[in-house]
């Protein structure tokens, strides 16, 4: 009889045995990441990874800038994210894009809404830092870029809207144009200022003071 009780205890399951005698399991093994391309069904599965680097520049970073006229949630932080994501990313893919994203910050600047302008103006400055000599390949375009920020360059986002705290948050026009266009200016290289100070004659340059 002791076999045999002796045998049935063997038989059974782990969780039936007292805590003193239950095996520890370990940790639980975790799935190897999968590579997947931007955009697929695969992606947004989970232990999925996507490889930005490998995304074809010249079709979804305009679409993005595209993205730059939305005011609605979640569309407008999907824009946003996948720009800062790509110009975080891009590298020397990011240059030869510079000529088809011109129309998307025009569009953007000229919708004169003042969330849409803050958004672009901060979308702007990480494109020119984003890699060498984007600064640069901008010069030639301040002339479709530029005239909307001379418009609300003096404005002061908290006259009369109840906005306290703008500062805070960056969204405060004025400084954001003053900002940008000495980011313009920094990494503009030699003819920046110039091309500057003919769209925005107030413009101060921030390296000869």
């Amino acid at each position: 009889m002791v076999v045999e009780q002796q045998g049935a205890c063997a038989l059974k399951p782990a969780w039936h045995l007292p805590p003193q005698q239950q095996l520890p399991l370990g940790p639980a093994k975790k799935a190897k990441p999968q590579v997947s391309d931007g955009f697929t069904v695969k992606a947004m599965m989970k232990n999925s990874v996507v490889e930005i680097e490998k995304l074809d520049y010249h079709h979804y970073l305009p679409l993005f800038f595209d993205g730059l006229c939305e005011m609605t949630f979640p569309y407008e932080f999907f824009a946003r994210q996948g720009i800062h994501d790509m110009l975080e990313h891009g590298g020397d893919k990011i240059l030869p894009v510079i000529p088809q994203l011109i129309i998307p910050i025009k569009n953007a600047l000229n919708l004169r809404n003042r969330q849409v302008i803050c958004i672009t103006l901060k979308v702007l400055q990480h494109l020119v830092m984003s890699a060498d000599s984007v600064g640069e390949a901008l010069v030639p375009y301040y002339r479709q870029i530029l005239p909307v920020l001379n418009i609300f360059k003096n404005m002061n986002v908290n006259s009369g809207d109840g906005i306290d705290y703008s500062q805070h948050k960056r969204e405060n026009i004025g400084d954001l144009i003053q900002e940008t266009l000495e980011v313009f200016e920094r990494y503009g290289g030699e003819d920046a200022y110039i091309n500057i100070k003919y769209m925005v004659p107030t413009y101060q340059s921030c390296i000869l003071n």
